[in-house]
């Protein structure tokens, strides 16, 4: 069965007065029907960009100047602007990553959740409030018929993003891209709308681009993760593919920066030095290289390709990641590769 969201080498580039900035590079992923993809990497990698790409939503400055999106058979990236808005909230729909800043204060929540729905299958006033409280129910908003008649600023951030992620689901999309859903929200209200997002996705059967630099949220969501940096994808595969046996010393830079529950508070938490790099102009060699303990010349000098990596799931030949040293990392403890810049137990 075909994939149903297919990303193919996609490239967007935004351009500036005197050059241009490749955001993102040589770009695929694919999704399945009724799976979370968790995208991952720091601020600045191009992770929010590919959301943008996939809903046709890039600033003035972008454009997609190479590859295909294709959703349940449609190239995405083929369809005009007037055919492109037949497809946003009704095939995929886009719960952006500030619900305040997304939700119109005027207006109160009922009327802004039914309003996909009476512009894509023109339902009655009656039918999209009825809608409208089933989805507010599907994310289990306390006191769902109370909330359709409260604006925004009523309502707590936990419950202004229920009603984002509603407004998503109003049309019963086949995919959900969420950008940083639960950025701003303590713990427990995380927890909270992470579990009615899931519940969410188990009744529609929904697909889910969870679009995060949490790795909390990707291990507790995602059943494969992507992991992204300067534009590229440099390691895939399942979550615990990812987590139990990574690949690639940028994701073993991201691990290592996590806290731990079992560390004793002594042990400082370790960092990836450095800042990713420029996306203005051409680049050659690994762009993770300047800041990579494992670097070595060839890393400077030739971008490496995603290769096969050893799996610790089921799924054979679907963990790859881009490194000249996968292998050599994957079998290292990737708690100690970063300490103060220097590579502990990994030998290449």
């Amino acid at each position: 069965m075909a994939a149903l969201l297919s990303v193919n080498n996609l490239k967007v580039q935004f351009t500036t007065r005197k050059n241009f900035a490749t955001a993102v590079d040589d770009f695929s992923l694919t999704i399945d029907r009724g799976e979370c993809l968790g995208l991952v990497g720091e601020s600045g990698c191009g992770k929010t960009t590919t959301g943008l790409a996939v809903m046709r939503l890039l600033p003035g400055s972008g454009k997609i100047v190479a590859g295909n999106i294709v959703l349940d058979g449609v190239d995405l990236a083929t369809l005009s602007e007037k055919e492109m808005q037949s497809q946003r909230g009704q095939s995929v729909a886009l719960i952006p990553q500030d619900p305040m800043s997304s939700l119109n204060p005027t207006t109160k929540i009922g009327r802004q959740i039914g309003e996909g729905l009476r512009i894509h299958t023109g339902a009655s006033e009656a039918d999209a409030r009825k809608r409208s409280l089933e989805v507010l129910e599907m994310v289990e908003m306390p006191r769902p018929s109370e909330r359709l008649d409260q604006y925004p600023f009523e309502l707590s951030g936990g419950l202004r993003q229920r009603v984002i992620i509603a407004m998503g689901l109003v049309c019963n999309p086949t995919l959900l891209i969420a950008d940083e859903p639960t950025t701003a929200l303590d713990v427990t209200v995380q927890a909270q709308v992470l579990n009615s997002l899931k519940a969410a996705m188990a009744e529609t059967g929904a697909a889910l681009l969870l679009i995060t630099h949490d790795l909390g949220v990707i291990a507790g969501l995602a059943d494969d993760v992507l992991v992204m940096y300067a534009g590229r994808p440099v390691e895939i595969g399942t979550a615990e593919d990812v987590f139990y046996r990574p690949s690639m010393p940028y994701t073993l830079g991201l691990l290592g920066s996590l806290p731990r529950l079992d560390s004793d508070g002594a042990e400082r938490l370790r960092q990836i030095p450095g800042a990713p790099p420029s996306m203005i102009g051409d680049r050659t060699g690994c762009p993770f290289a300047p800041r990579c303990p494992l670097a070595a010349d060839i890393c400077r000098e030739t971008e490496p390709e995603l290769v096969v990596v050893p799996s610790v799931s089921s799924a054979l030949g679907e963990h790859r990641a881009a490194c000249h040293f996968a292998d050599a990392v994957g079998r290292g403890d990737h708690g100690q590769v970063f300490s103060d810049g220097v590579v502990d137990n990994v030998i290449v």
